[in-house]
């Protein structure tokens, strides 16, 4: 398959997700895939590490259980 027609429908899948904490960790392996790093420093996995447990006391996450449930839909 063509790359611009492969980028083309994970656009319009995307486009379709609701969902915060996944369109989050998206960009996060987008963001360190298109940096093509292969590790980060320790100031940035405290970082994230503390922007994930932000995100968990503001509730903004999903069950495992909730997870499958929309992977079936999938």
């Amino acid at each position: 398959m063509d790359i611009n027609v492969e980028r083309t429908l994970i656009i319009n899948e995307l486009k379709q997700v609701d969902d915060l904490s996944l369109l989050r960790a998206i960009k996060a392996m987008l963001h360190y895939g298109l940096k093509n790093e292969g590790r980060i420093s320790i100031e940035q996995y405290n970082q994230e590490l503390d922007e994930a447990e932000a995100e968990i006391k503001r509730g903004e996450f999903i069950s495992q259980d909730e997870l499958k449930k929309q992977m079936k839909a999938w």
